[in-house]
């Protein structure tokens, strides 16, 4: 029976070796997909995290897994003093190096792209003191640029953690390259460089094959970057470097503390619990999404006045509606029903004032006796609201579409703040607060509606309120 990839890759002992000599004291991860799609195992059948310590390790796991088609060997960015079991994974006491590696991709058509970028973060590292500790690996698809993380004198690791380390100084190197590197994304839209330094993030093993291509993950020092060719990563006729073990202790010293100095160290400790944690990005689409920032700051053009409270009503109605329903044409004709409800509803009683003011909203005097009578109930929560035939909600005879949500609540918005950057005010407004507070009339009026009814502009023009989904903009504004 012939050999897959797989196996006959990893029966070549020098990959066997590579991997091993890399993984040791490494939590690592086999990836495979035997069965249709990825299947990634990161612990064994007795829940014990996955480890290697020698070479005929990697044939023992690949003989026991042999059933998911292993194919790509991972090692995380940490090495530990114990992997013996899960519980003591998160421990920051447990954890005596951390490899700052920086993440590149790309599409392999603009590989060139990719070494590029590779090339300006080693020439900072140079510029920081560290190369004889610096090697690269061709994963497949892209590159990663790594740090030995032995070039840390004991002395600085014992007055700062391993991973504080390793996130600060691809984060403080990224700052620093970013003009650089823009440059590069300019005429290579697929790459990007990421700070993807996480408690449980992990790295293709060298010598592992690419997930998904036939390729396998080789390494070079700095020196021979510019020869580099996507052949060296042929798994049949590989070129790997084996003096990526090569490192200078102590070579790393002052960048990590001008690293830890500037960063202020790993930001993810107190979420390590979900393995969420605050990245640094440099892509095409990230510097759209800070274009767009600046221009909505731009374009925030507060004009100066008040939004009255009918048009808050209605703001805060139709982003509730929206993110209970989904439906933002719908939402909008909500929020003007319940805003000439709630106006009503203040003023019943006083008949002639009620008149002229229902009259001025788009309600005839004679609908005010029958405005709970006509259409078919509709229920938002535990509020009952009417629509027609067609879906817009409607108070007497009078349908409240859209586009009379536009004119007589965004228009006026508008006319004080852009509509878009209020809009994503109340959503994110409404967001602080739990589904069922949203869910209940009378807990959204007092909780929610009352508290900012006369100081939205207040919410509106705070910045961290404007920016803190600046990716959604183009889904709420559309």
């Amino acid at each position: 029976m012939e050999q897959s990839i797989s196996e006959k890759h990893y029966s070549n002992e020098l990959v066997r070796g590579e991997i091993a000599k890399y993984c040791r004291g490494r939590w690592i991860a086999i990836e495979g997909g035997a069965l249709s799609s990825r299947v990634f195992l990161r612990y064994g059948r007795d829940d014990r995290p996955l480890s290697i310590k020698s070479p005929q390790d990697i044939l023992d796991l690949l003989k026991e897994y042999r059933r998911l088609s292993p194919r790509t060997i991972y090692g995380s960015i940490n090495i530990y003093r114990d992997l013996s079991n899960k519980s003591i994974l998160e421990d920051p006491s447990n954890i005596i190096y951390a490899s700052p590696i920086w993440d590149i991709d790309g599409e392999l058509s603009d590989w060139r792209g990719v070494i590029e970028v590779a090339r300006i973060i080693i020439d900072d590292l140079e510029r920081l003191g560290i190369s004889k500790s610096v090697f690269v690996k061709w994963s497949g698809e892209g590159a990663h640029v790594h740090i030995h993380e032995r070039c840390f004198s004991s002395e600085i690791l014992s007055k700062h953690n391993p991973l504080d380390i390793a996130y600060s100084i691809v984060d403080y190197t990224l700052n620093r390259c970013r003009e650089k590197i823009l440059d590069v994304i300019s005429r290579f839209k697929s790459v990007k460089v990421e700070n993807e330094i996480d408690l449980k993030r992990v790295f293709t093993a060298p010598l592992s094959l690419h997930r998904r291509r036939n390729l396998c993950c080789i390494c070079f020092k700095p020196e021979e970057i510019d020869s580099f060719e996507v052949e060296w990563a042929n798994p049949e006729n590989f070129k790997h470097n084996s003096k990526w073990k090569d490192y200078a202790e102590g070579e790393g010293d002052w960048a990590a503390l001008e690293a830890i100095k500037s960063v202020g160290g790993y930001k993810g400790w107190l979420k390590a619990s979900d393995n969420t944690h605050i990245r640094t990005v440099i892509s095409a689409q990230q510097e759209n999404a800070e274009e767009t920032e600046k221009r909505v700051e731009a374009d925030l053009e507060f004009r100066g006045g008040k939004i009255g409270r009918f048009q808050v009503m209605g703001l805060l109605q139709a982003a509730r509606y929206y993110l209970l329903m989904g439906d933002l044409e719908k939402a909008k004709s909500f929020g003007l029903n319940r805003a000439i409800f709630y106006a009503w509803a203040k003023r019943h009683g006083k008949e002639i004032s009620q008149r002229r003011r229902l009259s001025t909203i788009g309600v005839r005097k004679d609908d005010v006796a029958s405005i709970y009578r006509v259409g078919q109930p509709i229920q938002v929560g535990n509020e009952v609201a009417f629509a027609s035939k067609e879906g817009w909600f409607m108070i007497g005879d009078q349908i409240q579409r859209p586009e009379d949500y536009d004119r007589q609540v965004a228009r006026q918005i508008n006319s004080v703040v852009k509509y878009e950057i209020a809009w994503q005010a109340a959503i994110e407004y409404l967001k602080s607060f739990e589904r069922e507070i949203l869910l209940d009339q009378q807990r959204f009026f007092k909780e929610v509606y009352e508290p900012v009814r006369d100081r939205f502009l207040d919410l509106i023009l705070d910045p961290k309120v404007r920016f803190s989904r600046i990716r959604d903009l183009t889904k709420w504004f559309k």
